[in-house]
């Protein structure tokens, strides 16, 4: 049984991971802004077999999030594994989104992360284990637009993961980190992100169901050895293209970037989402994981299978050519 914190808990991926994880019976670590989201999620872990501390944290403050991290280790024990998810974002040209709005967008969505990693490894170090999951996305190398603060801010976690990596690899440290990248994915953020458009946000195609993510970031927080993990065929083929042609993909986001984030239906720009306050807080209700495109979302990635079985592949692969080989002679003779 594996003691887990996991931020960005209430809804959401994060709200899948922390199921996930209850669901094999660990000790489960809430952590988010809204209360009623944080309890249906304790609820639910419960429900499944695991514990649940459920704690309400603005993880843009390191202070709270330290004492969060402290509570845990008072009444769970020392912390093996956390994932750092939470974020907020808002939709919108660049020049539509305020300063303090990007400067919040970067404090939850870049710092927040910084944050945890640092609570999580000022506890881990000592003890020289633990794992750290960095959940990312494509995002965190190519860019679109509408996105600007929040591509930023994956950017961000990107430099920061690899540095933080190559400190722990000098120093022989047994924590490990690790980053998982995902593509777009049904979750209520659509709903709730701040929107400065004139239309309803939407993710770009193809769409995953969170569960999806959460069995390969689980999966990543048990075998943390690997540097990063991709999930989803359309993640592997944007970053694989970024590397060879951004030139191209600059263009042809720039074409087709703005409007595939968009629905038919109107919304209203002055709308403050939940960048400031919980959506899912004292006048709001709780969101689940999944967001409102149920219909339109793939609820399994035979990618991520591949990703996480290279050595059954390899071994399937020099089977066949042995095999090959030996029809060969066979037909030779």
């Amino acid at each position: 049984m594996a003691v887990v914190v996991v931020t960005g808990a209430s809804g959401g991926v994060g709200r899948a991971v922390a199921r996930q994880f209850g669901a094999r019976g660990d000790r489960v670590a809430l952590l988010a802004r809204g209360e009623k989201g944080l309890d249906a999620a304790a609820g639910e872990i419960r429900g499944a077999g695991g514990e649940a501390l459920p704690l309400p944290v603005d993880v843009a403050d390191f202070d709270a999030v330290d004492a969060a991290a402290a509570k845990v280790e008072s009444e769970f024990g020392p912390i093996d594994i956390w994932v750092n998810t939470a974020f907020s974002s808002v939709f919108g040209p660049f020049g539509e989104i305020t300063p303090d709005e990007f400067r919040r967008v970067t404090e939850v969505s870049y710092l927040g992360y910084v944050y945890g990693t640092r609570a999580a490894l000022s506890r881990m170090k000592p003890r020289d284990r633990g794992a750290i999951v960095q959940v990312g996305s494509a995002l965190a190398y190519r860019g679109i637009p509408l996105q600007t603060a929040y591509c930023g801010a994956k950017h961000a976690i990107q430099g920061f993961n690899e540095a933080l990596r190559c400190e722990l690899l000098h120093d022989g440290s047994g924590v490990r980190t690790t980053m998982v990248q995902l593509p777009a994915v049904n979750t209520p953020q659509f709903t709730w992100l701040r929107n400065r458009l004139r239309r309803h946000a939407q993710p770009v195609a193809p769409i995953y169901q969170p569960e999806v993510a959460a069995r390969a970031i689980v999966h990543a927080a048990d075998h943390p050895r690997r540097r990063e993990y991709w999930v989803g065929a359309s993640t592997a083929g944007t970053l694989l293209a970024n590397a060879v042609a951004p030139g191209v993909l600059d263009r042809y986001l720039a074409r087709t970037g703005v409007d595939s984030q968009q629905t038919a239906d109107p919304h209203d720009p002055k709308d403050p989402g939940n960048l400031w306050k919980p959506a899912d807080g004292e006048q709001g209700h709780d969101f689940g994981a999944h967001g409102e495109f149920d219909d339109r979302s793939k609820p399994r990635s035979l990618q991520v299978w591949a990703s996480q079985h290279h050595g059954v592949l390899a071994a399937a692969g020099a089977a066949a050519l042995l095999a090959a080989g030996a029809l060969g002679r066979r037909a030779a003779r």
